[in-house]
């Protein structure tokens, strides 16, 4: 137990109960690819990844290289898709040599993969991006037939997978999802057809999971939902999401304020009577959304009370008047459960006007993490 004021707790168990969500949902015929970029949405590449691992995940996707060479470092065995692609030859020989499965969206990309892997000796499987309506990285899902041709003849690389991303899985209105799914369905039949064996595919992410039964294809790759988020805030989530992530701070000081006092910088709030307040040893220095404070809560022996005026960069003000004998050194939760209460962290981002996938990311690498399981 760490003698810090604040600090992370990841729930691994609760992880693992969200994978196994994610399992029933797409059936024992279908891959899974557990989305660890981003220090595992800030949760911990090197836990996140062994406790999946264990749990029998088919394979990781990480962001860049750097990740998937830490994960190698660390001993993780399971295949690795690198889902940005790779940044020049270092990185392409550092894929070659480590076995590790690059996205590629170019075929300047693909003809020095498939040089460097030639010159080892060695044949490199890829994932191949098709745009079908994102508008990101990715080669048109209308102009697919050279592209694969082209990398189907460059000897060195194996095409596994073609590879897209859903824009609008998580809107009420279905109609544009639909037709992404149509498009990557004609793009494996193109591939196919030119002989492209493609037994990877991939589509779903976590709201596609659980929405489109449709985009599931050869392999899914949950995130947010992994970590017990939702897609959006206002998602109807079909499944029981376990929150994997808690944060909790200290009461540093109890006070007995005045009526008509203004608490924290700005003075936009005063008392509106006698209050008791605490102050809190957590703020948006240490990854709380700064724009959380006017309307957000935090909890205390199980029950909420109300941020008061302005977050601090290390210090929050929160009312606890009607908490009874709050203390120095009491545990305050910020993101988590305490009792029967909970507050997510799509709760937090909807008072924040964000997502809580950058809740996590930001709270996570920000302060001390313990793990239990």
């Amino acid at each position: 137990m760490s003698n810090r004021p604040n600090h992370v707790e990841i729930d691994l168990s609760a992880l693992v109960d969200n994978l196994n969500q994610v399992k029933q949902l797409v059936g024992p015929g279908t891959k899974i690819m557990g989305i660890v970029k981003s220090d595992a949405y800030g949760h911990g590449l090197i836990p996140v990844s062994r406790t999946l691992e264990r749990h029998r995940i088919d394979c990781l996707g990480v962001a860049h290289l750097h990740e998937a060479m830490v994960l190698r470092a660390e001993g993780i065995g399971l295949p690795i898709v690198i889902l940005c692609g790779l940044q020049g030859s270092l990185e392409a020989e550092a894929a070659v040599e480590h076995d590790l499965t690059p996205v590629l969206f170019d075929l300047e990309a693909a003809e020095m993969l498939a040089r460097l892997s030639r010159e080892k000796n060695r044949t490199v499987g890829v994932h191949l991006k098709v745009d079908t309506g994102m508008g990101r990285l990715g080669i048109p899902h209308d102009d697919l037939a050279g592209p694969i041709r082209r990398i189907l003849g460059l000897k060195g690389l194996c095409l596994k997978a073609l590879f897209s991303h859903l824009s609008s899985a998580d809107e009420s209105c279905e109609d544009y999802t639909l037709i992404q799914i149509h498009r990557f369905r004609d793009a494996i039949e193109t591939g196919r057809a030119l002989g492209a064996l493609l037994e990877h595919n991939s589509l779903a992410n976590s709201a596609g999971i659980m929405r489109f039964p449709g985009a599931h294809f050869d392999m899914v790759r949950p995130g947010i939902m992994l970590y017990g988020g939702l897609p959006s805030a206002a998602f109807r989530c079909p499944v029981v999401l376990k929150p994997v992530m808690h944060y909790k701070a200290r009461v540093l000081q109890v006070r007995e304020m005045a009526a008509d006092r203004p608490i924290s910088y700005g003075r936009t709030y005063y008392t509106d009577g006698p209050r008791r307040v605490a102050v809190v040893s957590a703020g948006y220095g240490d990854g709380l959304p700064w724009a959380m404070a006017e309307q957000g809560h935090v909890m205390i022996e199980g029950k909420r009370a109300p941020v008061l005026g302005r977050m601090c960069m290390n210090l929050t003000i929160c009312d606890v008047t009607t908490l009874g004998g709050v203390m120095p050194g009491q545990e305050v939760v910020f993101l988590g459960t305490q009792g029967n209460e909970a507050i997510t962290g799509d709760e937090i981002a909807k008072w924040a006007g964000t997502i809580s996938y950058e809740v996590f990311c930001a709270l996570g690498p920000k302060n001390y993490r313990e793990y239990r399981s």
